[in-house]
């Protein structure tokens, strides 16, 4: 018989699982549990945010370095000041996990990932600096493991959670006295919001990055 708490947290600790493959799981879990607020953010998480939608704290306003692309050299930092850089150098990470997990796959330990200034916004900066060259932003790497590792943070902390509540071992359903014992739980925020206090002290693992083959030739697990 299948142990679904326990069997989610081994999988959230486990470097090999991937956060976008856990999810469908962590969903089905917060359904049968009745927590229909952790089964809405895991959700939101998984499909990413439309502009309408209110973000967690993780993921507005994600600091990153505008860069400008130059005909010589490639994409380099680009010529602004800090009160510019604090007006143009930020954005909301909308993105859903699969493809936020893609990103860290795909970018070295120390890069990051351009994303294109809006429009208006390009237009704005380009006459403030005198610059024609395109510019974006580049949100590193490490930004993007951080939300990923919160994500999964507070995964790790809700089932943890649980667990303590007694709700360990085989089940294919919970009983209504069950589902009304851990009822106190339904509540991502202060999951997500523990995991950001402690998240390197969480035993959860970073993002995966590709290596050299897989740079070369793609992913082929």
């Amino acid at each position: 018989m299948p142990a679904p708490v326990d069997h989610l947290q081994e999988r959230v600790v486990d470097a090999s699982e991937s956060l976008a493959d856990i999810m469908p799981s962590a969903i089905t879990l917060s359904m049968m549990l009745r927590h229909r607020n952790m089964a809405t953010w895991l959700r939101a998480e998984f499909e990413g945010y439309d502009k309408a939608a209110e973000l967690p704290t993780y993921r507005h306003d994600v600091n990153g370095h505008i860069v400008a692309r130059s005909p010589q050299y490639g994409w380099i930092p680009a010529p602004i000041d800090r009160q510019q850089l604090e007006q143009f150098g930020h954005l909301d990470l909308r993105d859903n996990v699969p493809s936020l997990e893609q990103t860290c796959f795909n970018c070295k330990k120390g890069n990051g990932h351009r994303i294109s200034l809006p429009g208006e916004q390009l237009l704005d900066l380009q006459q403030k600096i005198n610059l024609s060259a395109e510019l974006a932003i580049n949100i590193s790497r490490s930004t993007y493991c951080t939300v990923l590792k919160t994500i999964r943070g507070g995964l790790y902390l809700w089932t943890s959670a649980v667990l303590e509540s007694g709700l360990s071992g085989d089940h294919n359903t919970f009983s209504k006295e069950e589902k009304e014992k851990v009822a106190c739980l339904d509540n991502p925020t202060r999951f997500w919001r523990e995991a950001m206090a402690s998240l390197d002290e969480l035993p959860v693992p970073n993002p995966r990055e590709a290596g050299f083959l897989e740079r070369m030739f793609g992913r082929t697990g």
